[in-house]
């Protein structure tokens, strides 16, 4: 966009692009591999060239997203916090196994051993690993990620869309209600998931107790700092972090389940610019409500089940 701002004389090349594919360019090779020969030549010897590689691929993909909004100043530019977790590809794992003694997955990356621990793992996380060594599903691009002195694996999965018996002339309208998370109708029959006393009781209960702790912090021991005095501030952020997650990936999954039951192959989420537009104007289901998160986890739960989804 540089010959919008200045007055360029004939001849000089203004273009982004490679001079051998496009004769206004000004680089010697492609946009992609521009950039990442900056951070190459910055960090080569430090930072293995695959993470690297993986991040100069993320940041080129959200900055295509975004460019439209950069353009028409709605968006302004990603920051990115210290702690944020790295990505690695397939190239940096080696020697994916299960050790029957340590009971643990096993792998190197980058030579480095790991041993994963599951903890209580209530979720499928150990299925999956499970299919990964059986080969039915596939790992892709990951990320490591460093915090409170702990090492977190993300594993990103290629899992294949399930297949259920659909049908296209079968339409699910689902309205994400005040009263109700979810208030869903297929044909003549209604139904509800969730409830408001179960959703908007739990959780500003865990925001007063929070409220309550941060009063009484001052007055806890100090012993090793701020840290201790905030420990529990830190632990009741989390809880209701954690709870609010849980109960949107309940509801969504609820939700597609009984699409499936009911073989619909079209969703609709009716009248949510409305919705949206009430919730904006009440402050409390504005700040514990989560609407954009749970029709989140609804697109996706429904693109992976095979139903199209339609927001009205």
């Amino acid at each position: 966009m540089i010959r919008e701002f200045f007055y360029l004389s004939e001849g000089i090349k203004y273009k982004l692009a490679d001079e051998k594919k496009d004769p206004e360019g000004i680089l010697q090779r492609s946009r992609m591999n521009t950039t990442y020969r900056v951070v190459s030549d910055r960090f080569k010897g430090e930072i293995p060239t695959n993470i690297l590689s993986c991040l100069n691929n993320a940041l080129i993909s959200s900055f295509r997203k975004d460019i439209d909004g950069y353009r028409s100043g709605v968006r302004s530019v990603r920051n990115f916090k210290r702690n944020v977790a790295f990505p690695f590809g397939l190239e940096g794992i080696g020697g994916f196994s299960y050790n029957e003694e340590k009971r643990a997955f096993c792998f190197r990356l980058f030579s480095i051993p790991f041993y994963t621990y599951l903890g209580k793992d209530f979720t499928d996380k150990r299925k999956l690993l499970e299919q990964v060594l059986s080969g039915e599903v596939k790992l892709c691009t990951s990320h490591i990620k460093l915090q409170d002195g702990k090492i977190f694996w993300l594993p990103v999965f290629e899992i294949e869309k399930e297949t259920h018996c659909l049908k296209e002339e079968v339409i699910a309208e689902a309205s994400l209600s005040l009263e109700y998370p979810l208030i869903v109708k297929i044909g003549k029959s209604r139904y509800t998931i969730g409830t408001q006393e179960e959703f908007l009781y739990r959780r500003p209960a865990i925001q007063k107790s929070l409220e309550r702790v941060k009063v009484g912090s001052k007055y806890c021991r100090s012993d090793k700092g701020l840290r201790r005095k905030l420990k529990a501030t830190e632990k009741l952020k989390k809880a209701e972090s954690n709870y609010v997650n849980n109960r949107l990936h309940l509801y969504s999954k609820k939700l597609i389940d009984l699409c499936v039951e009911h073989q619909v192959g079209t969703l609709i989420l009716v009248d949510q610019q409305e919705k949206a537009a009430i919730a904006k104007t009440e402050e409390f289901v504005l700040r514990n409500w989560s609407y954009n998160n749970l029709m989140i986890k609804i697109k996706y739960k429904a693109d992976r089940a095979g139903i199209e989804l339609i927001i009205g």
